[in-house]
């Protein structure tokens, strides 16, 4: 069996991934973008897996099956917080999402002496 076909639409897979990830602003559609960079991972494992005669048996499936569960908590995870994104701000556009603690700003007459800006 050639494993052109297979390797071609992973690659295809994940580039859609990677185009997902990148552009969308939506963070419900960032995940599935993820989920699908997951899926072209496993194509690529269960491909090596039958091709490739490995030292150990059925090795790309064992990983396949890591990368499916370790997929199944990251949507657990990240749809709580999505939740609870949610909640808080009534939107999940990600270009919303603060990514660091507000700083207060300082006034001229509440710095201290000697204080640099």
């Amino acid at each position: 069996m050639r494993p052109v076909i297979p390797y071609v639409t992973a690659a295809l897979l994940f580039g859609l991934g990677v185009y997902g990830v990148l552009r969308r602003r939506n963070a419900v559609l960032v995940l599935m973008a993820v989920e699908l960079m997951l899926n072209a991972v496993n194509l690529v494992l269960v491909t090596a897996d039958t091709t490739v005669k490995a030292v150990l048996p059925h090795s790309g499936q064992v990983f396949a099956l890591f990368v499916i569960v370790l997929a199944a908590a990251e949507i657990g995870v990240g749809l709580a917080i999505v939740l609870q994104l949610y909640r808080l701000r009534a939107s999940v556009t990600v270009d919303d999402v603060p990514l660091a603690e507000p700083v207060p700003a300082v006034t001229p007459a509440e710095r201290p002496e000697g204080a640099v800006r």
